[in-house]
């Protein structure tokens, strides 16, 4: 019989993507305290040959080690290598084998509307796998653990489901390559990703060979919108990125920027989108002036603005 009802393309899509990455992605568990009383879960993405794990900052804390198991019954302990809070990206090292490493794909050509496919481990069993599209992209969302406020910035959005256990699995294309690392902390109902670019290759490339990453902040959250004409034309752009919020006491908010702006430039570069801004934000952008110019109630605004270097919480 099911013979004579082959899975139609989208299935055998999806179905495809779960054989080639459930097994290349692993169940974490994760300390909590340091008797090992509590634990959070979490998955991991085989990232290297040589046992580099990748996942989120915020499923492995401030913890140093903890263990991952694989769907073919495989486990193998590991240290944190890094984590990057602001992009919520770490890197952890394995003692023993892995499967062998996921493929990488290229988050900057996503489209909204595109197939993606979410696969998690987060009891360690036969995988967790949910397929959606690509709801928006380039989005700067703020998170929250108690008084402490941090920015995800320029997050894939879909609406595969997710839950917290899923954090630190794999956003794959049709073609199961990893074009972002699930994230699980906007709640029930939307899924993020952190996006596989150039951007957080630095960023985890960073981790693997110091531990951290040097990162500038500038405290504000943004999405893309469209400029005017008249800008499009003198600006040699179709949009930029409008401010949502500005962490108060932030560099941004310090530097006079306001919720409604639109940014059309920093440091005399355009930013179209968040990865433009975001490419700014390393080492040597810290506690130096940056030059912003944003549109404002129809005028032109230039402002200064010195971004501090992140710490983590």
């Amino acid at each position: 019989m099911a013979a004579d009802f082959p899975l139609d393309a989208y299935s055998q899509i999806v179905t495809g993507v779960a054989a080639e990455l459930t097994g290349k992605v692993a169940s974490l568990r994760v300390p909590r305290r340091p008797d090992g009383g509590a634990e959070s879960l979490g998955s991991a993405v085989v990232y290297t040959g040589d046992g580099f794990l990748l996942t989120n900052a915020h499923v492995v804390g401030r913890a140093v080690a903890g263990s991952a198991s694989f769907a073919d019954g495989s486990a193998a302990s590991f240290r944190v290598v890094g984590a990057d809070p602001l992009s919520d990206l770490a890197v952890l090292r394995t003692v023993g084998q892995t499967p062998p490493p996921a493929e990488l794909g290229e988050a900057d050509e996503l489209v909204v509307g595109q197939l993606v496919v979410a696969v998690g481990n987060p009891l360690g069993l036969a995988g967790s796998v949910t397929a959606g599209v690509v709801s928006a992209l380039g989005r700067s969302l703020p998170t929250r653990s108690g008084s402490a406020a941090r920015l995800i910035e320029d997050v894939i959005q879909t609406d595969a489901a997710l839950n917290p256990g899923n954090s630190g699995g794999a956003l794959a294309d049709s073609h199961a390559r990893v074009v972002g690392i699930n994230t699980a902390v906007a709640g029930a109902g939307v899924g993020l990703a952190v996006p596989v670019n150039a951007t957080t290759r630095r960023i985890i490339s960073a981790l693997m060979q110091h531990g951290r990453v040097r990162r500038a902040y500038l405290g504000l959250v943004s999405m893309p919108a469209p400029l005017p004409a008249p800008l499009q034309e003198r600006f040699g752009a179709t949009s930029g990125l409008r401010v949502v919020e500005v962490v108060p006491g932030g560099p941004a908010a310090r530097a006079g920027l306001r919720a409604g702006d639109l940014l059309l430039t920093a440091a005399g570069n355009p930013v179209t989108k968040a990865q433009d801004l975001q490419r700014l934000m390393f080492a040597e952008a810290i506690g130096r002036r940056m030059a912003i110019t944003v549109m404002r109630n129809g005028a032109l605004v230039d402002v200064i603005a010195e971004p501090s270097e992140l710490v983590a919480a």
